[in-house]
């Protein structure tokens, strides 16, 4: 599956690492596939689909990040999620109950903190349950700083691998996960955003 641009400065990169983002400059986009080259490397089977998302965000990264790494409360900008109840204390190997509301092909969700470094930016969830037609689904979310028409903004990455569900294709499964993702970010970008517009007034 090639890589497509979504709106609002989304970039989906397939799993064959091609790119197609015609907004970004030539420079952007090298030091985006080094982030991906770094912390990105998923190693799909002959059964499974994987794919990269890419979004610019006008806040700064301490602000951004302090969203993503919320494994406990994704609802702060996940607008599917309706209810998240971690067992334990957050560290690694915690696992959260998601909710997830109606309208989606899903009612719950059972997702293991896999990675939570504070020093480069890097969560990463595994999913091993739940209502749902996503097996073996595992996701990378990196924050990078960088600017942004003169002042501090974010590039944030996330990637995932998962299995094809029987009946669907491996484009199917991919479309479907990066229209999910593609929500995420976005809402991830409007939370981090106001936020930002309201430290500056202050």
């Amino acid at each position: 599956m090639l890589g497509e641009r979504g709106r609002g400065g989304d970039t989906a990169v397939a799993a064959g690492g091609r790119w197609s983002d015609e907004m970004s400059g030539h420079g952007c986009r090298q030091m985006e596939a080094e982030f991906v080259r770094r912390h990105h490397r998923h190693q799909p089977t002959e059964n499974q689909c994987s794919s990269t998302l890419v979004k610019h965000i006008k806040a700064p990264v301490h602000l951004v990040w302090s969203l993503v790494r919320r494994f406990d409360q994704p609802q702060k900008y996940k607008p599917f999620v309706s209810r998240c109840v971690v067992q334990g204390d957050l560290e690694i190997g915690s696992v959260r109950e998601v909710n997830v509301k109606s309208g989606l092909p899903a009612t719950t969700s059972t997702e293991r903190l896999e990675l939570l470094d504070d020093n480069e930016h890097i969560l990463g969830i595994k999913i091993v349950g739940g209502d749902h037609r996503l097996r073996n689904y595992s996701s990378v979310t990196t924050v990078h700083p960088e600017v942004i028409d003169g002042r501090p903004g974010t590039l944030v990455i996330e990637s995932f691998v998962v299995d094809v569900p029987d009946g669907n294709t491996k484009d199917e499964t991919c479309y479907f996960v990066e229209a999910l993702i593609k929500c995420n970010l976005k809402s991830l970008a409007n939370v981090s955003e106001r936020l930002a517009e309201r430290h500056a007034s202050n």
